[in-house]
């Protein structure tokens, strides 16, 4: 049985009880992690595939030590013109034993907050509309309006030069046309 993982941004492709060196996580050394973005599982000829993840699959390892990788020499030359730099690079590494893929229990949590979701969208929809329509009545703080807003309201009120207004033009006319 093997998966690919998503792991501190890159993709591996990992089995159990293989050690994998990945970049630095922050674990302390012995500690346990759980990576949820699998985004393929195989178990013999049984294939899953994600969109773009396996629904309700996990990879759990242990963190064996923190260590970093051999050294890369970054060497610069332009010939005949007496420039050379050089520079060297250590990446740190997480030596991490995949101790068990597969599959856990449903999540009851996350379809809740969907749900709840277009509720909240439906008020704030309905809000800007009576904004527009009281707010050159009221004139409200204009500084807090993006300029954006402000044109409409200025076009709305019918003052004429727009487009070529900056912000405080535009805060400075509506204020006036009050």
């Amino acid at each position: 049985m093997f998966a690919i993982v998503e792991i501190a941004g890159q993709q591996f492709k990992v089995a159990k009880d293989q050690k994998v060196f990945v970049h630095r996580l922050d674990a302390k050394t012995g500690d346990k992690v759980s990576f949820d973005q699998v985004f393929m599982m195989a178990d013999g000829d049984k294939i899953t595939v994600g969109a773009p993840a396996v629904a309700n699959a996990s990879v759990e390892a242990k963190v064996v030590r923190h260590l970093k990788d051999d050294k890369v020499i970054v060497f610069k030359k332009k010939r005949r013109k007496g420039y050379r730099v050089k520079n060297g690079h250590r990446q740190s590494l997480t030596e991490i034993v995949i101790e068990s893929v597969g599959v856990g229990k449903a999540k009851k949590a996350a379809p809740k907050a969907k749900a709840e979701a277009p509720k909240a969208e439906a008020p704030k929809a309905a809000a800007p509309k009576a904004a527009k329509k009281a707010a050159p009545k009221a004139a409200a703080d204009f500084s807090s309006k993006t300029v954006a807003e402000l044109k409409e309201l200025a076009k709305a009120a019918g003052i004429a030069g727009i487009s070529s207004m900056k912000k405080a033009d535009l805060i400075a006319a509506l204020e006036a046309k009050k």
